[in-house]
């Protein structure tokens, strides 16, 4: 399956649109995890906590979406458009994946 943010595949025909398909991934972030990632933000550096459960939270959901275009008949999902928010006063991670299944020759 062929995954791209662009409307279009370069040099490929869309031979057919078969619809909007979504992703949706929400995890809540371990409590100690929570700690050690605000006490990385106060002294500087990235939280390599946080980076994991987005990147598992992204892949969640592009595989969700995936699925569905593979139901739909679809070889590819173009425009995708990746959303990332917290939820629960930061403790949970959602990320929203979404784009339109198609076939392409």
């Amino acid at each position: 399956m062929l995954l791209t943010t662009t409307p279009g595949i370069e040099g490929k025909q869309i031979a057919s649109y078969h619809g909007l398909v979504t992703g949706d991934a929400i995890l809540g972030a371990n409590i100690f995890k929570d700690f050690f990632a605000g006490i990385r933000d106060i002294v500087g550096g990235r939280s390599a906590a946080y980076e994991t459960e987005l990147r598992r939270a992204k892949d969640i959901a592009l595989q969700e979406m995936t699925e569905q275009a593979r139901a739909l008949g679809a070889n590819a999902i173009v425009g995708i458009d990746l959303d990332y928010e917290t939820v629960g006063q930061g403790s949970m991670l959602m990320v929203s994946a979404s784009g339109t299944a198609v076939t392409y020759r």
